[in-house]
């Protein structure tokens, strides 16, 4: 009996990914104001560009990117986003084949998945688990939050960030970016939105986004309230930034959004994701509930800046 005949479909499924990515993940070293750092990267494009978390490479403008094969590269970092921990670098020869990126939004919760790469300095490791949960939101440093994250209990170390989360086909879904706790780990998905922001950050250097001003939290309606907007809950301002849109165009503590620009906001992440570049600097009309009446009011975000 062969050992293919051995093995399981589980243990053939993981070891055909690991076969299929590994050669195109890399041992990332970086050197920056905070000192050394190591993380991982992988292959996403045949012409040398890198995918890894932005919080692997903060402060540095290149790293070398080691692959299985001996490949050594240097990489210049092309842009960082830490608003989606994610960051592009171009290697300066050629590296192994790209990865296939795939879909997060078609996962399943208890879906196989195989984590690659270079926890606590072991290159080329491989961890296999299944995905926990779906949709989990993941705060950043820069004071934004990730959305739709992909926890899974794939074993992930130190080095592992900026790593690949694959499916069982070997496509990349996911940026392993944090160890949450023992047998919990998250990854930025592959998606969409996600892949508009590669393209960006390809393309541009950077992300350019919308700053409105407030902070607040999900509070439930009245029914007759509710009934009429059409939602349970509305987004009650519990903070409005001092000289911000939002405190411009009259907005202030108490004051419950419940409508931006035409579409229906009940939380922070809703309004964060209305504030893309396109609302930088257009009037955009907002409601809220003010005093027993729903108000209309004007604001023009303004550009984000800084990290």
């Amino acid at each position: 009996m062969t050992n293919d005949e051995v093995m399981d479909a589980y243990s053939r499924t993981v070891v055909d990914v690991a076969e299929r990515v590994l050669p195109s993940v890399a041992s990332l070293r970086v050197s920056g104001p905070r000192g050394q750092g190591a993380g991982s990267a992988s292959v996403i494009t045949d012409d040398g560009i890198l995918l890894t978390s932005a919080h692997v490479v903060v402060g540095a403008r290149t790293a070398t990117a080691s692959f299985a094969d001996g490949t050594q590269r240097e990489a210049e970092v092309v842009g960082r986003d830490p608003l989606s921990d994610l960051a592009v670098l171009r290697a300066d020869g050629p590296v192994p084949p790209a990865l296939v990126l795939g879909d997060a939004a078609g996962l399943r919760v208890g879906q196989l998945v195989v984590a690659l790469g270079n926890p606590l300095g072991l290159a080329g490791s491989v961890t296999a688990g299944i995905v926990s949960a779906l949709g989990r939101s993941l705060p950043t440093q820069a004071g934004r939050v990730i959305d739709e994250v992909i926890q899974t209990d794939a074993a992930l170390n130190p080095g592992n960030s900026g790593g690949v989360l694959a499916d069982g086909s070997g496509r990349m879904v996911g940026v392993n970016t944090a160890v949450a706790g023992i047998g919990l780990g998250l990854a930025v998905p592959i998606n969409a939105t996600t892949r508009g922001i590669i393209e960006t950050l390809m393309t541009h250097g950077r992300v350019r986004r919308a700053w409105l001003g407030i902070a607040g939290v999900q509070v439930p309606l009245a029914p007759q309230l509710a009934a009429r907007i059409g939602s349970p809950t509305g987004l009650q301002v519990a903070g409005v930034s001092p000289n911000s849109p939002a405190a411009e165009a009259g907005l202030h503590a108490g004051d419950i959004v419940v409508e931006l620009d035409g579409r229906l906001v009940v939380t922070t992440t809703a309004v964060q994701r209305l504030m893309v570049e396109d609302a930088i600097d257009r009037p955009i009309e907002i409601t809220v509930w003010r005093n027993g009446a729903l108000v209309d009011v004007i604001a023009a975000p303004r550009e984000l800046s800084g990290d």
